[in-house]
């Protein structure tokens, strides 16, 4: 027999729920609900952003640390581009000025 792990009442192995208070039993490894944070997903959200974005509002309730590396991968994806581009354009407009 196992023990509720809020009340510490006895209860079947098998119980979902505890029959005497009714706090849910399963936690998210038994579920099949893996959330270890998952840093490809985080670099798929920094080479896609859009992804990053996508995945990170879909996952938000139910997976927080995975949802939380494929945002933080797409908004590093985003300022990774946005340097980028005032890179080019300081040196496009330096190469301009220099009559080059």
């Amino acid at each position: 027999m196992a023990f509720c792990k809020n009340c510490g009442k006895e209860i079947d192995d098998n119980a979902v729920v505890c029959p005497h208070c009714g706090v849910p039993q399963k936690d998210e490894l038994t579920t099949g609900t893996v959330d270890n944070g998952g840093f490809l997903w985080g670099l798929l959200g920094c080479c896609v952003p859009i992804v990053g974005l996508i995945l990170f509002l879909v996952w938000k309730d139910t997976k927080p640390k995975t949802s939380k590396a494929a945002g933080i991968g797409a908004l590093v994806g985003v300022i990774c581009v946005v340097i980028y581009y005032i890179v080019m354009v300081v040196i496009g407009v330096g190469l301009g000025v220099a009559g080059m």
